[in-house]
């Protein structure tokens, strides 16, 4: 399983949530939370941001050229 597909998992069964319950807190179809908590790496950004500013987190595009070169590498 991925990071954000365990911090999303972990944090939503924090606050005691049921995937359709966050879905709709969340403002994104039940399908978008099973896919993220089953990693799947076929969304959107705007989606999985959708979901993550419930965390008050976000992520941004990589770009894959600076990332062949070693530069702004994900720790």
């Amino acid at each position: 399983m991925n990071l954000i597909a365990e911090f999303v998992k972990k944090r939503r069964k924090q606050l005691g949530l049921t995937q359709e319950e966050f879905a709709v807190k969340a403002g994104v179809a039940l399908t978008v939370i099973r896919k993220i908590e089953q990693g799947k790496e076929n969304l959107s950004l705007s989606k999985v941001n959708q979901v993550l500013i419930m965390f008050g987190q976000v992520l941004g595009p990589v770009n894959a050229k600076e990332n062949e070169t070693g530069n702004n590498k994900i720790q």
